[in-house]
């Protein structure tokens, strides 16, 4: 493995991140801007597709790569199928259900689709590690209240598994006997017990738990309804999840704007320090999970930059125990050593899709 390539992709809204990496060692690597491109704003994101195909092939080009250089492809997971944790083969029915919008419709569908596309179908492997629809809920924490809504597993998966395997470097401690409960701090939060290697219960973003930087999450049921008569399905789904939340009270998405401004203007301070107070309530429901002592809370994301920030959420949290703060994320890092764990042989990769319930 030390000698050859693997290249790493992780679309995004507005480019697709690209890495070349030799084992562990990134030799090249870009942001493929592409915000300003005509397709870029082309309603149904499949369109995008080989638009970004071609840029990718570009930069392989500069670098002298052709595909049949590489040992591998890794790509962003995107809305799939109920899966579990790991690297998957991109096959053909993953493909199917990518291009279909399965389980909805992102950017990130468009990472096992490039991976597919470049490695002409299936003859250089290919993978996607840790997708957004990892599902190790348990059956308790299916239970919604009303019976015909389960609550589903959506989640940072990627972010919050490399940072369950680097608290377990930290503590000294193998995965399987620790209790985390890991907060990933971005743009929508994911909030998750992690208990003994996997992640059993978490906020979906789009629908429940603390409002965050940009999404609503949990809202009074019955005052729901009466907005969903007044705006319609589609208005209501865009505003709750990418207008509301820090920018619905302050119209603004920039934390680092708001951090600064909060010490100067009242209204501001109020909405800084709710979003840690909502943030501080989460985590203190998600340490009741299991009646065990937990043994660190992860802070990890963009606001984990925020040293005050984190002494707010710690403010509240302290009691649980030691807290562990790992600022930002490094997927494409992440996405690079879950591809080698399986070519290496350290992991087993899985199937798409699972032939058993998850």
């Amino acid at each position: 493995m030390t000698g050859e390539l693997l290249l790493v992709v992780n679309p995004g809204s507005t480019s697709t991140k690209v890495a070349l990496y030799r084992g562990e060692t990134v030799v090249a690597g870009a942001s493929l801007d592409h915000s300003g491109a005509p397709w870029a704003t082309s309603r149904e994101v499949i369109d995008q597709l080989p638009h970004r195909v071609r840029m990718v092939r570009e930069f392989l080009k500069e670098h002298g790569i052709g595909p049949g250089s590489l040992v591998g492809i890794v790509a962003r997971g995107g809305l799939l199928r109920p899966v579990r944790s790991g690297a998957y083969l991109v096959n053909e029915a993953m493909v199917a259900d990518l291009r279909d919008g399965v389980g909805g419709r992102h950017a990130a569908n468009l990472g096992g689709l490039i991976a597919w596309e470049l490695s002409s179908e299936g003859r250089i492997p290919s993978f996607i590690v840790d997708a957004v629809s990892v599902d190790e809920l348990g059956p308790e924490a299916r239970l919604s209240g009303f019976p015909s809504i389960p609550r589903k597993s959506l989640l940072h998966a990627l972010n919050i598994r490399a940072c369950a395997r680097r608290a377990s470097r930290d503590l000294g401690r193998d995965l399987a006997g620790l209790y985390l409960v890991i907060a990933h701090l971005g743009g929508g939060f994911s909030i998750c017990p992690f208990y003994r290697g996997a992640m059993r219960d978490v906020n979906n973003s789009n629908e429940e738990g603390p409002f965050t930087v940009e999404r609503a999450g949990t809202l009074p049921a019955l005052a729901l309804l009466e907005l969903w008569r007044r705006l319609g399905g589609r208005e209501l789904k865009h505003r709750l999840t990418s207008r509301s939340g820090m920018f619905g009270y302050l119209g603004t998405k920039d934390a680092r704007a708001v951090e600064k401004k909060a010490k100067e203007d009242r209204h501001t301070r109020v909405v800084w320090e709710g979003l840690a107070f909502g943030v501080a309530q989460e985590i203190c429901a998600m340490a009741a999970s299991y009646p065990e002592k937990l043994d660190a809370v992860v802070l990890t994301g963009g606001l984990a930059n925020s040293a005050d920030f984190v002494a707010m959420v710690r403010e509240y949290t302290g009691f649980l125990g030691r807290h562990l703060v790992y600022p930002g994320e490094d997927e494409m890092e992440a996405l690079a050593a879950g591809a080698l764990r399986v070519l290496r042989g350290e992991e087993t990769t899985r199937v798409y899709p699972e032939t058993e319930a998850v």
